[in-house]
């Protein structure tokens, strides 16, 4: 956040391979928004009620906060930031992707670094897939956690079964957390799909609905896409046999991964 008045996030942390400056991993895609007016304010008090949280003493947030004076404009839809916590029992992170999940009449696109599910986000995934819905993840081809990445493998051979589109992007590896539908509604954000984003970590996202700019983080995906290649089920099949054992043995304790 910026004086109150721009703010950014996504997954573009502060190191040079966020910037590509520096190669660890092929190409490093990533995504990250920017917004501006009053839903920064929103933002602004995510950041300092994180800044806060072990404090006894409970800081004055006004000074930080701009007069939200302006007539809400219908015609450029809705910019709602949002924000997860482990000191509370909402999983405001995870109820967004299902949210979108559950609404979406044509398609949902994805893009995610990991890719470790709880049966609820299985299911809901698996539900929209077989119901018509074109689901569509790209994950990232060259890991940075080759664990994590054999876990993510263990779900995709249930997830292309039921409908999933699943692509691995090419150049190297992916660390956006997008959600994109119907041309109508998006999330950009911190939110990885596994347990330790979704439960664990303090997070934050901006859910985007029926504003211009969904339609770039759409094109963004599909400009993804053409550089990704599809996973089919015989590509499951050849996966190395060390893999397959390290990714079902460590998805018994995919919680604390």
């Amino acid at each position: 956040m910026i004086d109150g008045k721009t703010g950014f996030t996504g997954g573009i942390n502060l190191g040079d391979e966020y910037i590509n400056r520096k190669e660890r991993f092929g190409y490093w895609k990533d995504t990250a928004v920017m917004i501006k007016g009053d839903a920064v304010q929103s933002l602004t008090m995510l950041f300092l009620q994180m800044w806060n949280v072990s404090e006894l003493k409970k800081e004055k947030f006004e000074p930080y906060l701009t007069t939200m004076a302006k007539e809400l404009k219908p015609e450029t839809g809705f910019v709602l930031p949002y924000g997860d916590s482990p000191y509370d029992h909402e999983n405001v992170g995870e109820e967004v992707y299902v949210h979108i999940l559950n609404h979406a009449k044509k398609y949902v696109h994805i893009m995610t670094p990991y890719l470790i599910l709880d049966n609820g986000m299985l299911d809901t995934l698996t539900r929209a897939a077989k119901s018509g819905i074109e689901v569509c993840i790209i994950m990232p081809h060259i890991p940075d956690k080759w664990y994590a990445f054999a876990v993510a493998k263990t779900y995709y051979r249930e997830l292309i079964e039921a409908g999933v589109n699943i692509y691995e992007f090419t150049p190297g590896f992916v660390h956006a957390k997008v959600f994109v539908s119907d041309d109508d509604t998006a999330t950009v954000g911190t939110v990885n799909l596994d347990y330790r984003s979704l439960y664990l970590h303090f997070e934050c996202g901006i859910f985007v609905y029926d504003n211009p700019v969904v339609h770039k983080i759409e094109k963004d995906f599909q400009e993804t896409l053409k550089k990704s290649c599809k996973v089919t089920a015989s590509d499951i099949g050849n996966t190395g046999i060390f893999m397959r054992i390290c990714g079902r043995v460590l998805r018994l304790i995919a919680p604390l991964m």
